[in-house]
């Protein structure tokens, strides 16, 4: 079972070498997965490019008082009765980080769930990498990638991540600037005011971030009953709970209380916040996502897939 707020013991050389090898044998198969999702909802799925200033066609459109005679497409208007003109496509430099929690923490999974919540997080980014480098956006990885465009940008990152031995639990995110977008993949079971304070940086500086908090359908619903004993992933300490029925009613408004806090303060940012269980699809999280980066203001958080 999976902790709330319980500060996590170093991790050894050795056990980051095992979690690098066991992520890189991971990775084919989730990158074959992403893809397989991508291919279901890219039929919505339209990017973010729109009218502006840039070198690329967007559209023809009617021409109105205003539009300077030189943008006038003479050859378009000749074919009916009205005058167009030729808009190009907005053209600016835009970065879309992405990030999956590689916490021990991740590793679980219940009997209910169809996969890990590292699994679910890692497909979900690089669906996103998919999709977002089809549409032409720049993608990094912090701490582990430049920003790049490239057609193949979820192979390129998942490459990195094959190869990543060591990542760090919360990669340093001062470098991010203002006008770029951030979506990052945890199960967010710290305490509401560590992953404030870790994400402050981003407020500061203008980000738009979207949390994805990536929940095991036990972890909310706590199906424990009777002697348990329950593990820390991340500090190995034990607890065994006589009756642990007793503490459902406590632990549920625990976990209710920390993820209503994170939204409330994600709404207040105008960033977005999804849930996405575990043993429900990843392409829900997905879609969800993207209507966040669409949105031409503050996404409304408790979205819930």
């Amino acid at each position: 079972m999976t902790r709330i707020g319980e500060a996590a013991a170093p991790v050894s050389t050795r056990e980051a070498l095992a979690r690098g090898r066991v992520r890189a044998s991971l990775v084919p198969d989730l990158l074959v997965e992403a893809r397989r999702i991508v291919n279901t909802v890219i039929s919505g799925w339209h990017g973010r490019r729109r009218r502006g200033i840039g070198e690329n066609f967007w559209q023809f459109r009617p021409y109105v008082e205003g539009d300077a005679m030189s943008r006038i497409d003479w050859r378009r208007s000749a074919r009916d009765d009205h005058t167009y003109v030729r808009d190009r496509e907005w053209e600016a430099a835009h970065t879309v980080w992405l990030w999956a929690d590689p916490s021990p923490s991740m590793l679980y999974k219940s009997a209910g769930a169809t996969v890990s919540k590292e699994s679910r997080a890692l497909v979900l980014v690089l669906a996103l990498a998919e999709l977002l480098s089809r549409s032409g956006e720049r993608i990094a990885w912090p701490g582990l990638t430049d920003p790049f465009t490239a057609r193949n940008g979820a192979e390129r990152l998942a490459s990195h991540l094959s190869h990543a031995v060591d990542l760090p639990a919360r990669p340093d995110l001062s470098n991010i600037r203002r006008f770029s977008d951030i979506i990052l993949a945890s199960d967010f079971l710290d305490p509401p005011e560590e992953i404030m304070a870790w994400l402050d940086v981003l407020a500061r500086h203008g980000v738009r971030a979207h949390l994805i908090e990536v929940a095991d359908p036990a972890e909310e619903a706590f199906p424990y009953a009777g002697r348990t004993e329950f593990a820390d992933p991340e500090t190995g300490e034990k607890l065994t709970a006589g009756r642990a029925e007793t503490v459902r009613d406590d632990y549920r408004l625990a976990y209710s209380a920390r993820r209503q806090e994170l939204m409330r303060w994600c709404k207040r940012l105008g960033w977005s916040y999804t849930v996405n269980h575990t043993d429900r699809l990843a392409s829900e999280a997905l879609v969800r996502v993207h209507m966040a980066m669409t949105a031409d203001s503050g996404y409304a958080a408790g979205a819930r897939a």
